[in-house]
C-alpha cells in the first residue's frame, strides 16, 4: 500500500517530467522546422536543438526505467542493463551540449583582447557542428565503458559466483564505488569544468566592461552590457541546475545503499529537475522560441475571438 507522500511525490515527478518533455519537444520542433525551411541553423540553435533532443529522449528513458524499477523492485535485471545503455549515453550528451552552450555564449559575448580568445571567437562558431559530433563520439566511448562494466556485473549475477559470502547487492555497490564512480567523475567532470570556466570568464568580462563604462561616464546599460546580462541570467540559472544534477548523479552512484521506499521518488525529482526546468529558461531567453510560444498560448484566445466574429449573437 502506497502512502500519501509517495503518491504525491510520484504524481509531482510525472507532472514535472511531462512539462520537461513538452518544453524540450517544443524546442526540437520549432528549430527543426526552421532547419527544414532554411536548410541551416545558427550555432546557438544547433546546440539548443541538440540539447532539447537529448533531454527529450533522456526523460522518456528515465521515466520508463524508474517506473519499471519501482514496480518490479529488481536490482539488476537484463532490462536495467538495456536502459543503462541509453540513459548513460543521453545523460553524457546532455552535459556536453550544455557545456558547448556556455562556451558559445562566452566566446560570442565576452570582451577579451587576448589573441587566443580572439582566435576562439572567430573559429568556435564555425566549428560547432564538429564539436557536437565529437561530443557524441566521446559519449559513445563512455557508454561503451559503462556497458562493459554492466555486462561483467550481470554475468556475475547470472553465474552467482561471488568471493566469500558477499551478497549481490554488496558486490554491485563495490563495483559502483571502484569502477562506475571514477568513470562517471571523469566523463562528467570534463564538460562541467568547461561550463564553469566559461561562466566565470563571462562574469569577469561583464565586470571589466561595467568598470570601463563607469570610468568613461557612459551608460552602463549599453547593448554590450545587456547582452552580458542576458547571457549570464541564462548561464547562472543553468549553473545552479547543472551543479545540482551533477552532484545528484555522483551521490546516486556513491551511495552505499540506494534511495528506496519513501525517498525514491523525491530523489528522482532531484535528478531530473535540471532537464525539466532549464528548457523553459532557454525558451524565454530566445526571441524566436519565445515568440512562437506566445503565439501558441494566444491561439485559444484568437480561435474564440474569430468564432465569436463568425457567429454573431
Amino acid at each position: 500500500m502506497l502512502g500519501p507522500f509517495i503518491i504525491f511525490a510520484m504524481v509531482f515527478y510525472v507532472l514535472m517530467c511531462s512539462l520537461g518533455i513538452m518544453a524540450n519537444g517544443f524546442i526540437v520542433v520549432v528549430l527543426g522546422r526552421e532547419w527544414v525551411r532554411c536548410h541551416r541553423l545558427s550555432p546557438c540553435d544547433m546546440i539548443l536543438m541538440s540539447l532539447g533532443a537529448s533531454r527529450f529522449c533522456l526523460q522518456w528513458v528515465g521515466m520508463i526505467e524508474d517506473f519499471y524499477y519501482f514496480l518490479h523492485h529488481l536490482q539488476y535485471p537484463i532490462t536495467r542493463l538495456y536502459f543503462g545503455i541509453y540513459w548513460d549515453f543521453l545523460n553524457s550528451a546532455t552535459f556536453w551540449f550544455g557545456s558547448w552552450l556556455g562556451i558559445l555564449f562566452c566566446v560570442k559575448i565576452a570582451n577579451f583582447t587576448h589573441p587566443i580568445f580572439l582566435w576562439l571567437k572567430w573559429r568556435v562558431p564555425g566549428l560547432m557542428p564538429w564539436f557536437l559530433l565529437s561530443s557524441l563520439f566521446i559519449c559513445f566511448i563512455g557508454t561503451l565503458l559503462f556497458l562493459i562494466g554492466n555486462i561483467a556485473l550481470y554475468q556475475t549475477f547470472l553465474q552467482g559466483t561471488f568471493s566469500g559470502n558477499i551478497s549481490l547487492n554488496s558486490f554491485a555497490k563495490t563495483q559502483e564505488i571502484h569502477y562506475f564512480l571514477p568513470l562517471k567523475l571523469i566523463s562528467l567532470s570534463i564538460p562541467c569544468s568547461m561550463f564553469v570556466v566559461s561562466t566565470v570568464l563571462l562574469i569577469t568580462s561583464l565586470r571589466r566592461h561595467s568598470w570601463r563604462m563607469q570610468r568613461s561616464a557612459h551608460n552602463t546599460q549599453d547593448p554590450s552590457t545587456q547582452a552580458h546580462t542576458r547571457a549570464l541570467r541564462s548561464l547562472v540559472s543553468f549553473l545552479v541546475l547543472y551543479a545540482l544534477s551533477f552532484l545528484s548523479l555522483i551521490i546516486d552512484v556513491a551511495m552505499l545503499s540506494g534511495f528506496e521506499g519513501t525517498w525514491y521518488w523525491p530523489w528522482q525529482i532531484l535528478i531530473y529537475t535540471s532537464t525539466s526546468i532549464h528548457p523553459f529558461i532557454l525558451i524565454l531567453g530566445n526571441s524566436q522560441l519565445g515568440a512562437t510560444l506566445m503565439k501558441l498560448l494566444l491561439l485559444p484566445k484568437t480561435f474564440w475571438k474569430e468564432k465569436g466574429t463568425s457567429f454573431p449573437g
